[in-house]
């Protein structure tokens, strides 16, 4: 078989350049300490690390939503904890307002005063984040939530929750709206409410009461005094073309309107009414708004003087149902922060997992590495010597 020299030279250069290219390969291995460089090296391995090298920035994106959702609920426990110590504050004013010593002068300082915690209370409804978003708007961020307009506070944000996905299976609410937090106060005793009408001219002083059933009053009822001894009870099975039922009122006895069992104290005057209708929702700026006008009304007379009562016993509950719904607030926030904490050691162990995984497909064994580089070496260099040897083989030498 003939060998033309240019044949031999293709292919000893061909070989010299395999075996350089392998030994280039170890030496590229060593230096970064992977065994796999490129897919072709192993293409299971390689699909195996691509999918756990994402499943790691995954992690690694979660913990800074975690971190993020973190702040959200950080700065909305810390306004929440405002909140919470205003309420006692004002239930603490609240109690020295029901002082018979303190006259008609003292409770307008009672009331100016109250105007500040209202002030406050705007502030900590419209409190912002890090990021300039208002906490308490639901999804409209960019939009003051509470304003007085018309005299009253108005919300004009939404009932939107923002949720933010802090896990692989996992979505966490980062704030609450504010309607939720302020709005969402129960009147009454939490089965229903009685009110006094601003009309009544008489001194009845009404109680919280309770249900006489256990359930939430449904209808509204309505409990007319058409003398100071004697009372009728409309009702929504009331039959206006029937003579009214009339009962005689003893002061601190229980009166019966529908499922609602309540007292009256003190003498209703002839024409005062009563109201025992369902529970509604309150804001807590209503609350005090109510609480300001009736301190600053003259409670100098009999009427005044049980308006004022009346008046203090409705701010009482509705504060007192305010701080449950805020707690109950607060604690949400408060098991969604544990959670995060949980979700937290949870990431790291499952980093800690994939950071061995993947050191498992792609870590290169050294020992075997640097051996198969000083063969690769000494099988290079024979090649090398042997071309060189070979090459000048040549039929003019032997002339």
């Amino acid at each position: 078989m003939r060998v033309s020299t240019n044949t031999l030279f293709e292919i000893g250069a061909a070989r010299i350049g395999s075996l350089q290219a392998s030994l280039n390969r170890t030496s590229e291995q060593i230096a970064s300490g992977r065994r796999i460089l490129s897919p072709s090296d192993d293409p299971v391995a390689a699909s195996q690390v691509l999918e756990l090298t994402q499943t790691r920035e995954l992690n690694t994106q979660f913990g800074v939503n975690r971190q993020g959702a973190r702040h959200s609920l950080s700065m909305e426990e810390q306004a929440l904890k405002s909140l919470t110590s205003l309420i006692q504050d004002v239930q603490t004013l609240l109690v020295s307002a029901g002082n018979g010593a303190y006259d008609d002068q003292q409770r307008k300082f009672m009331a100016t005063e109250l105007r500040g915690r209202l002030e406050d209370l705007m502030g900590i409804a419209n409190t912002r984040d890090g990021a300039g978003n208002f906490l308490f708007a639901g999804y409209q961020t960019t939009t003051q939530p509470f304003a007085r307009s018309d005299g009253s506070v108005q919300y004009a944000g939404d009932q939107g929750v923002r949720r933010l996905q802090v896990g692989p299976l996992r979505h966490i609410a980062v704030n609450d709206a504010g309607g939720a937090v302020f709005q969402n106060v129960k009147n009454g005793n939490g089965l229903f409410n009685v009110a006094v009408p601003a009309a009544n001219t008489g001194s009845g002083v009404v109680s919280m009461g309770n249900s006489a059933s256990g359930s939430p009053l449904t209808a509204r009822y309505e409990v007319v005094f058409v003398s100071e001894t004697e009372y009728t009870i409309v009702g929504p099975d009331t039959d206006p073309d029937d003579p009214p039922v009339l009962h005689t009122f003893v002061p601190g006895e229980m009166i019966t309107a529908g499922s609602a069992q309540f007292s009256i104290t003190g003498t209703p005057a002839a024409g005062d009414t009563f109201v025992a209708e369902p529970v509604r929702s309150e804001s807590i700026f209503n609350t005090l708004d109510n609480l300001i006008a009736a301190l600053e009304r003259p409670a100098t007379d009999a009427n005044g003087k049980a308006a004022l009562e009346n008046s203090l016993r409705a701010a009482n509950r509705e504060l007192g149902s305010a701080l449950d719904n805020v707690l109950t607030v607060r604690a949400s926030v408060g098991a969604r922060l544990n959670e995060l904490d949980a979700l937290d050691d949870q990431a790291a162990d499952r980093d800690i997992q994939l950071a061995k995984t993947l050191t498992e497909l792609q870590e290169l064994d050294y020992t075997k590495a640097i051996t198969d580089l000083t063969k690769q070496k000494m099988i290079l260099e024979a090649a090398q010597q042997s071309f060189i040897t070979t090459s000048r083989l040549s039929l003019f030498n032997f002339i």
